[in-house]
């Protein structure tokens, strides 16, 4: 494994955005891997991963997107950020430039929750050869389950206004959901997961330009039998906004490889890896 190189991505508004990448030592044809976080996740989070992927002879880069970790300029309460920036702006940028450092023709969008759920608003979607969504779904809120359904609607309709008003942004920090959110991100969330569609909610509002019917790239998307958000109604909500790519579902089950849970995160973590070469079969075209 190299040491990553610490780096930063310039998208196409002039934003920064902090980056790892990961070469490899030698030369192979494996397509370079494009981790996207998930909401309020910042890409430390996914080292032990990306490391790990890195070791199978994978280039691979990872990013803060804008208003979270080191993409985060200024005090969280002036950030205009917004979800729709992340798959407008942020993803196209940090495709372009995975490319530009491996001399390669497309990526692999390995996307964790939001971060795979976002292709559909990129204007290069064409880049992406194929999509792995972990725990990829719309989180429409009828769709969750347990504790999160009963949550979802106190966070969205309660916390994120009042802190939005009070403080500037979306408090999530004190819940233990990853970093507060800017407060449009906050508002976008609460708005495209009170419907099915996800980002479909806001097509003919605040975005103009949807791509979905043009993705034909496969998609793959893994989800965990004890996942509260990426329940199977809504996995399954997220893949018919791509009817023209071939889509693919994989339910994991905890206790088939031997976890008492897996849920939402925990396909990230070392205590997890046995996950990993699951997920890695995928990556191949």
């Amino acid at each position: 494994m190299q040491t990553p190189e610490q780096f930063s991505i310039t998208c196409k508004d002039g934003y920064s955005l902090s980056a790892a990448f990961y070469e490899t030592a030698h030369t192979n044809n494996n397509l370079p891997i494009l981790i996207c976080p998930a909401t309020g996740i910042t890409q430390s989070f996914y080292r032990a991963f990306a490391e790990w992927l890195n070791e199978q002879g994978h280039q691979v880069l990872v990013f803060d997107f804008r208003g979270i970790g080191a993409s985060l300029h200024g005090p969280l309460k002036k950030s205009e950020a917004s979800i729709q920036d992340w798959g407008q702006l942020d993803i196209p940028a940090a495709i372009e430039t995975l490319l530009s450092k491996t001399g390669k023709s497309q990526v692999i969008l390995l996307g964790h929750s939001a971060g795979g759920q976002l292709l559909g608003i990129a204007p290069n979607f064409a880049k992406v050869a194929k999509v792995i969504a972990i725990s990829g779904s719309t989180g429409h809120v009828k769709g969750l389950k347990g504790r999160t359904k009963q949550l979802a609607p106190v966070l969205f309709n309660v916390i994120f206004p009042i802190s939005s008003l009070f403080k500037g942004y979306g408090a999530t920090k004190m819940m233990g959901m990853g970093e507060n959110l800017p407060k449009n991100v906050a508002k976008q969330w609460a708005q495209f997961c009170s419907r099915p569609g996800y980002v479909e909610n806001a097509l003919g509002k605040t975005i103009f330009e949807d791509f979905h019917t043009e993705i034909t790239s496969p998609m793959t998307v893994f989800w965990s039998s004890d996942d509260e958000i990426a329940t199977e109604a809504n996995v399954k909500d997220l893949i018919r906004l791509f009817p023209n790519a071939k889509t693919k579902m994989h339910e994991l089950v905890p206790q088939d490889l031997g976890h008492k849970q897996i849920g939402h995160m925990l396909m990230f973590k070392k205590s997890h890896q046995n996950i990993w070469p699951i997920i890695a079969k995928e990556l191949e075209i």
